[in-house]
Order: structure tokens, then sequence, then C-alpha cells
């Protein structure tokens, strides 16, 4: 790898603005891409904090091809890219799918056709394990087939892994991560989850209403086939997802393969159920949580966690934190805009 330059598009999200930190310590020098449609400069300022110095960004949607070229003239060459972009709402995307679709693919493709004018090769893609569907098996393995997407965001991610399957033959090393739940924050209490309005995700939500943003958390369902009737997922520390992605971009660069499509799952292995989470966040923080049932949310999946097992080999990743550690690393981070 000639450059250390890594462009980052979506750099000023949740997953993008770690993924950052860590290319910093790590010796890479990343450039971010970020249209701040669903975040503001927040993330960024908290980078810096962290680094030091004000990280290169640049503010633009990638589906503005012209904006995407210039970047890469004037600020490559770049040994890979990351692409965090998206828009990722699961309940928003039922209500949306059209902006879901068009936002989602269509800056897959400009990025594609942009990489390709270029001469960049290597691509780390931000997926889902909402590719999977309802999974028949858990834990689930990256061989399990697709499934219908419980959602407009699900099957978005389902096409543009399609998309970079075939164009994979033309030349590009592509790994897609296949994100489970992310939570936590960096232990600095700098950078977090930082959602705009009514939070999509579980934790920011739990977190908002221990410390009094919101009146009560709703449990979406207390119904479903497990053993507390909430539903199932895999909850990984966001700073050991963005480690995986410097692992997947060196495990790039230490082969000579071409027309490489790889899919790896990011997860811990285990399954935990929603209101075990409740229970872990007041164990781990000493505040009792005002929440109840509602019923279930159209989109959600009942159950599925991760086998791992396949990154831990390839790309000799490991997930490190505890859930207790990423649930105490949110509510710090929560605690941190009170003034």
């Amino acid at each position: 790898m000639s450059s250390k330059k890594i462009l980052v598009t979506g750099g000023a999200g949740y997953i993008g603005a770690h993924t950052v930190v860590e290319l910093i310590q790590a010796g890479y020098l990343p450039v971010i891409v970020d249209d701040l449609s669903t975040s503001d400069d927040t993330l960024l300022k908290g980078i810096e904090k962290i680094i030091g110095k004000k990280p290169d960004f640049y503010k633009g949607d990638c589906c503005d091809k012209s904006f995407l070229g210039k970047i890469f003239e004037t600020q490559g060459p770049f040994a890979c890219v990351m692409h965090f972009a998206a828009y990722k709402s699961v309940g928003e995307s039922v209500l949306k799918p059209l902006i879901y679709y068009k936002n989602n693919l269509n800056s897959l493709i400009t990025l594609l056709e942009v990489m390709n004018e270029n001469k960049v090769y290597d691509l780390i893609f931000s997926s889902s394990c909402t590719v999977y569907g309802q999974p028949d098996i858990v834990s689930v393995t990256e061989n399990a087939p697709f499934k219908k997407a419980e959602s407009p965001y699900g099957a978005t991610k389902q096409m543009c892994e399609r998309i970079l399957e075939d164009t994979s033959s033309t030349g590009l090393r592509i790994v897609s991560l296949r994100y489970f739940n992310p939570i936590g924050a960096h232990p600095s209490a700098l950078i977090g989850e930082l959602p705009i309005g009514v939070p999509n995700n579980l934790v920011p939500y739990i977190t908002q209403t221990a410390i009094g943003k919101r009146p009560k958390l709703t449990v979406f369902g207390n119904d479903y086939s497990t053993p507390d009737g909430s539903c199932i997922r895999d909850f990984i520390h966001v700073i050991d997802l963005a480690q995986a992605h410097i692992k997947s971009m060196e495990y790039l660069r230490g082969i000579t393969t071409k027309n490489l499509y790889e899919t790896f799952n990011l997860g811990t292995g285990v399954g935990v159920s929603v209101l075990e989470l409740i229970k872990k966040f007041q164990n781990v923080t000493g505040v009792k949580l005002n929440y109840v049932i509602g019923p279930r949310r159209q989109g959600d999946i009942e159950k599925v966690y991760a086998d791992p097992a396949k990154a831990n080999t390839v790309l000799g990743w490991t997930a490190r934190f505890s859930i207790e550690d990423a649930l105490l690393h949110s509510w710090q981070w929560e605690k941190s805009f009170v003034k």
C-alpha cells in the first residue's frame, strides 16, 4: 500500500467517526466525506479533541459524481475506501422506502464508478445482519441464505451486496462487513452515538430515558418465541467494529488476489434480549429505567446473532469489549451533555 490515505464516506456518523479515530491511531490518514444529512459536526469536533487536530473533512453527497471525482483527484491516491454513507433506520425505511432505495443504491453505484475511473480497487463496505432476514438457524454464518428482507433498509443492503459481488469481477477487491448491533461509545466520552430527534436504536433510547430526555422506553413486543418474549440481538462495541475495518483493509493489503468479494459477520456470537439488555444497563449504571411493553414493531426480526468464527480466523479479529463496557461507555457519553 503506497498511500496511507483512506477515504471514509459517512465519516462524521457514529461508526465512521470511531473508525476515523482508530485509523489515525494506527498511522493512517483518513479523509472524511459526509453530507451531514443525518448528523452534524459534533462528532467531528470530538475526533479533533481525541487526536489533537482537525480531521480532513469535505461536506458533500456521495450521489454527486462531480463532487466525489474532485475529492479523488485532489486528495488521492487512496489506498482504500471505507463506505459508511447510507440511511440506516429500519423504522424510517418502512415509512419512506423510496428515499432509502434512491440514496443507498445510488451512492454506492456512484462511488464504484469514481473508484474505477481513479484506479482505486480496495473497498470495505458497511453491510448489516439485516441481509439475512429472519434466519432459519442461529447463530448465523456467512453462508446463511438471504431471506426476504424485513425492511426496505435491509433490502438495500442485500441489493448493495449483489452489486458489489457482481462488480468485484472487474478488478475490485471488496470486503462486506455484516454488522450485528453496534452500541457503546469512545471511552473518552468525546464521541458516541448521536441520533437527531427521536432515537431509532435501542441503546441511545435507553440512555436518553435514563437521563430524563425521554419519559419512558417502549419495548416492542414481549410475545416472541424467546426465553423472555423480547427480541434477541448480538450487541457489539463500536470500537471493536471500527477495528475490524482496519483488519479487513490490512487483510486485502496482504494478499495479491484480484476480483475478490468476501463477507464477514461482525458480532460477539452471544444473543442478548432487549429485556436482558435493560437489566444489564440498570446493573452497570445503578439507574432504574422506566420502560413499558408495547406492540411488536414492523420490520423487527425475532432473533439473530452472529457466528463470528470466519472473522476471528481470517481477519484475526475478535470482539474485546464486554456488553457491560459498551453500556457504561454509552452512559458516560450521554452524561457528557449534561452541563
